[in-house]
């Protein structure tokens, strides 16, 4: 069975840690979009690990992990997070491969990032300033840079000086500080000599897997209300996050594909700009309280907010979820009473689906239905009818209210902390 998953919400679900309980039964992990702005954090027993481009998968023995074509990929972070694996104990030679389609993101492309946000002032997006975004603008202008440029030193030295010319130009003009070519050229070849083993034809490569009746599941990274086409444009990342993404994202075609799982968090979070109609400041302070909710890639506070059925369904239509990852139900056990927004009004009139404008989206108001809270911990559990009844009633509801199964619900940070249904 080949399976998607992908965020069901605004990212930050908890999809690497379902992603590392998979693997257990899978046998390859694809990342179908995205780059380094993603921020996946597993905890294994004692140990804790945050990874950004390469997926989690890669902390169990003998599962082979790939970075598709659809990933923008900074072969100087990867460098160091494959580096740092290895000063883990966890190796990735054989177990580890990159597309050599994938566009690379070049320092040209985090300054600009920067100095475009630093530019919106008040209108900013919320971005990582990683690059991401305008990564993903050359690739679309046909401007790129890719991992199979990268692996021909004069090929790709040639193509940089180039395009370091032109992004200085356009840094100049909005005050950001210009490249030297030299040492640009210098530290990405010593990073695609390292990388070079690891680049191949993926799209050939996962082929011959699923002829050979290997189990694959396909990694999402962000979530869908920050998808490119469907999320709360223009508050979204540069990419799709949405499951249509992990067909374009890898070159395995839709037929292929088994499943597809929705990770959600039993509330509601956002990091940077946009809409959030369910948000809440009593709950945002109870979960940072906690010491929860702060991103894994930036450090930023998240905000949060109750669960947001309306939008959660209207995830589900998008992504045809078959199933749901529900994560963090922890998180409420303290609560006396726990909301979830079921319908917005808008301008006096009830609505049952995100209006796609962000105007509009903003003047929702959420309408919400109260259950009754558990006030019983939850992190032991390790059984779906071990669950305090009304932590059952409250994944039953939210699952009904979604539109889809219930699959697996994790309690905790730790991998041991979760279990099917």
């Amino acid at each position: 069975m080949n399976t998607i998953l992908i965020g069901a919400q605004f990212g930050d679900e908890g999809k690497g840690k379902i992603i590392d309980v998979m693997m257990e039964n899978n046998d390859v992990v694809v990342r179908f979009q995205g780059g380094n702005n993603a921020g996946h954090t597993v905890e294994v027993g004692t140990e804790k690990f945050v990874l950004h481009l390469i997926p989690s998968g890669i902390l169990r023995p003998g599962r082979k992990c790939v970075i598709g074509n659809g990933v923008v990929v900074d072969p100087v972070a990867l460098v160091k997070e494959i580096k740092g694996l290895h000063e883990r104990g966890i190796r990735t030679e054989g177990k580890l491969l990159l597309s050599e389609t994938a566009h690379v993101v070049l320092p040209y492309h985090s300054r600009l990032d920067e100095a475009r946000e630093n530019h919106r002032g008040a209108g900013k997006i919320g971005t990582t300033k990683r690059g991401i975004g305008p990564t993903y603008g050359d690739k679309a202008a046909r401007t790129g840079l890719r991992l199979i440029d990268l692996a021909q030193p004069k090929v790709f030295s040639k193509k940089l000086k180039a395009r370091i010319e032109e992004n200085n130009a356009i840094l100049k003009s909005l005050g950001g500080e210009p490249l030297d070519y030299a040492t640009v050229n210098k530290a990405y070849l010593e990073a695609g000599k390292f990388l070079a083993p690891y680049i191949t034809n993926s799209v050939i490569w996962l082929h011959d897997q699923i002829k050979r009746k290997k189990r694959v599941l396909f990694e999402g990274a962000q979530g869908t209300f920050l998808d490119i086409d469907f999320g709360t444009y223009p508050f979204v990342t540069s990419s799709n996050t949405t499951a249509g993404g992990a067909v374009t994202g890898s070159g395995v075609p839709p037929h292929k594909m088994d499943r597809v799982i929705g990770v959600i968090k039993a509330y509601t979070t956002r990091v940077g700009e946009g809409p959030l109609p369910s948000q809440s400041q009593e709950l945002g302070d109870l979960l940072h309280g906690m010491g929860r909710e702060y991103g894994a890639t930036t450090g930023r506070e998240r905000r949060c907010g109750w669960f947001d059925a309306v939008a959660t369904h209207y995830s589900a239509m998008i992504n045809g979820i078959d199933e749901l990852a529900v994560t963090n139900l922890d998180g409420l056990d303290t609560l006396k009473k726990i909301k979830v927004c079921v319908a917005y009004k808008l301008d006096g009139k009830t609505i049952k689906f995100p209006p796609n404008d962000i105007d509009m989206l903003a003047r929702c108001e959420p309408v919400f239905r109260t259950f009754a809270g558990w006030q019983t911990p939850t992190s032991d559990v390790r059984k779906f009818s071990k669950l305090p009844v009304n932590a059952q009633k409250y994944l039953k509801a939210i699952a009904d209210l979604t539109g889809a199964k219930l699959r697996i619900i994790s309690v905790g940070a730790q991998r041991e902390q979760t279990f099917m249904v």
